[in-house]
């Protein structure tokens, strides 16, 4: 019967062992803390190839070079579309003449192109008076224009008066931006 007790008692040392050993293994993970993220391996046998769309180079963002040229907007940010007038007056001021002169050259470089002149009024006057104003501002700077070598089969006027104000507030310096005439192209362009 003794044999059965120390059999019965080295089955028990060994599964309380086992427990042990089992309870001190976890008790080592658990005093270990948790990795943030993925954790790299700490010696790879062979080097690990990473694939080509694993960049970690940022992206390139492409550079701004301005407006394609021959297109609408390397004419109106490089060129200028607007010249201004005084009150009551169609006469070209010296401050645009630089402007319409760049557009003379540009659209010189550019035969294909063909442009609407259009004439613009601020509120004050009558709708007619401000019409009859913007059709001699439109026609001043087609003249201009033609004057420069640009064929006049190329170029269109029309008048708006007051009715497209490009300031809609009212005083001097709304009236003085509502004074004007525009280059807009109408075909030809990139």
């Amino acid at each position: 019967m003794r044999r059965n007790w120390m059999s019965f008692d080295t089955h028990r040392v060994a599964r309380l062992a086992l427990i042990g050993l089992a309870a001190a293994s976890l008790a080592a993970c658990a005093s270990r803390p948790k990795p943030a993220g993925p954790v790299a391996p700490t010696a790879p046998s062979q080097p690990m190839a990473q694939p080509p769309e694993a960049s970690t180079a940022p992206p390139t963002s492409p550079v701004d070079q301005g407006p394609l040229p021959g297109t609408v907007q390397d004419f109106v940010i490089n060129i200028g579309e607007r010249v201004y007038f005084d009150t009551d007056q169609y006469e070209i001021r010296s401050d645009a003449q630089p402007t319409l002169t760049a557009q003379a050259q540009w659209l010189n470089r550019y035969p294909a192109v063909r442009v609407r002149i259009e004439g613009n009024a601020d509120e004050r006057g009558t709708r007619e008076y401000n019409l009859a104003l913007g059709a001699r501002r439109a026609n001043a700077v087609r003249e201009f224009l033609v004057g420069q070598g640009i064929s006049g089969s190329r170029i269109e006027t029309l008048s708006y008066g007051k009715e497209k104000p490009i300031d809609p507030g009212t005083g001097e310096e709304a009236w003085a931006k509502n004074r004007n005439a525009r280059t807009a192209i109408t075909d030809g362009a990139r």
